[in-house]
């Protein structure tokens, strides 16, 4: 009965925590379709247009540590509703800004409330799911986030076609707002200070033993230069690389230039293609925690890359079509198994800052992607650049696969300590 209790209490933390992140993440889709448009009001060329999205992840990536350090030290809670605030006040300035510096500096706030925010509920994840179902739990919380961002933009351009392209930073500013205030209400503390420091005890005493595994990393940095951790490192990095420089940067060039699709077309693709997130989330979270993580994260680098590879070599429509269907399957699978496995090998003392070091190199592929991938364009072809984008998220995948064959997080279900 105890564990029924403990379950259901469980899946309740997880409903609330998914209920306010659709809630931020529809805030932030609102802004989607306007952004560009709304920056280049100020009379700047592209680049600094494309600066608006850049300054918005360098701002997570800067943040995403330090975010973890609070969250170990202050709890769950303050980043929870804190980021969300810090978010509506960088929205809301964006709302205001008269040109375009002004509104790169709100950018980065509002980047840095969601690098808070996103981080709290990776640890909120762990703190209230088991071992085994710890991927489920991502992947839930992951559904709502994407269910958000398919929301947000529609209403985005109701408001801006109505009230003004400045109208939806004002909007996604309440929206901030009402997700904090949900939280602070709807969201128990978690941080669970005695399992910590248990934690702490229980490694300092297998250290003394001399019990290596038992032991397991001394410290943050120990446990961020280790080869599972890099070796994930690195599937986040390429995954996010593929989203960003592959699928978002070369992609529509590669449907105009190859097949002659405008927008309309290209649009609609990756509108249906991105829902499959909706239906690949869930399996895939299932599979990672009862077939094991190296399984489902070498099927999503697999899938992702040879997605690439038929786009690039694609000069049908029904090639492209079907090269974007498989690079969905990869990268909508992609989310549940890495974040599982980070937890795997982290010790509860330890936590939040992993997290923020696992979500910063997946920040560095968005921020990197577009650039090189579009420099190795330049130099070559959209199709060969494609091609190595796609040759590098398969073989970081292939490389977590075989580096961590031996590695107990690798099974099914593993336990975890804290």
């Amino acid at each position: 009965m105890t564990a029924i209790i403990e379950r259901f209490r469980g899946e309740e933390k997880l409903f609330v925590l998914c209920g306010a992140t659709f809630i931020v993440m529809a805030g932030q889709g609102i802004v989607s379709p306007v952004l560009a448009l709304y920056a280049k009001e100020f009379g700047v060329g592209t680049t600094m247009v494309g600066l608006t999205v850049t300054v918005f992840a360098i701002a997570r990536l800067i943040v995403n540590i330090p975010a973890g350090l609070l969250a170990d030290r202050f709890g769950r809670r303050v980043i929870l509703v804190g980021g969300p605030i810090i978010t509506a006040v960088g929205m809301i300035g964006s709302g205001f800004a008269d040109n375009i510096w002004t509104l790169l500096v709100w950018r980065f706030v509002a980047g840095a409330g969601s690098a808070f925010y996103m981080s709290g509920a990776m640890v909120y994840l762990i703190d209230i799911a088991r071992p085994d179902q710890l991927s489920r739990y991502v992947a839930t919380n992951q559904w709502a986030l994407s269910l958000g961002v398919a929301m947000g933009p529609g209403l985005g351009g109701l408001v801006a076609d109505r009230w003004g392209l400045g109208a939806p930073f004002f909007v996604v500013g309440i929206t901030a707002l009402v997700a904090a205030t949900y939280a602070m209400f709807r969201l128990p503390e978690t941080l669970d200070r005695e399992g910590m420091q248990k934690s702490r005890e229980d490694a300092e005493q297998a250290s003394a033993r001399g019990d290596v595994e038992a032991a397991g990393p001394s410290s943050v940095r120990e446990l961020a230069l280790s080869r599972p951790f890099l070796l994930l490192a690195l599937v986040s990095m390429t995954i996010f690389m593929t989203r960003g420089g592959t699928r978002g940067t070369l992609m529509p060039l590669r449907a105009d230039g190859a097949i002659g699709w405008g927008p309309r077309e290209i649009g609609l693709v990756f509108t249906l293609t991105g829902a499959l997130t909706l239906f690949t989330l869930m399996p895939a979270g299932r599979a990672s925690d009862n077939i094991g993580r190296r399984w489902v994260i070498l099927f999503s680098g697999v899938f992702a890359g040879a997605g690439a590879l038929v786009v690039a070599s694609s000069a049908t429509a029904v090639a492209f079509v079907l090269g974007n269907i498989v690079m969905s399957l990869g990268t909508g699978t992609a989310g549940p198994a890495p974040a599982a496995f980070v937890a795997d090998i982290t010790p509860a003392h330890m936590r939040g800052v992993l997290i923020g070091l696992y979500r910063s190199a997946g920040d560095v592929g968005i921020i990197l992607g577009p650039v090189l991938l579009g420099w190795l364009s330049d130099l070559t072809s959209i199709a060969f650049a494609m091609s190595v984008g796609g040759v590098l998220v398969a073989a970081a995948a292939l490389l977590f696969f075989v580096g961590n064959a031996k590695h107990p997080a690798a099974g099914r279900q593993v336990a975890r300590s804290g």
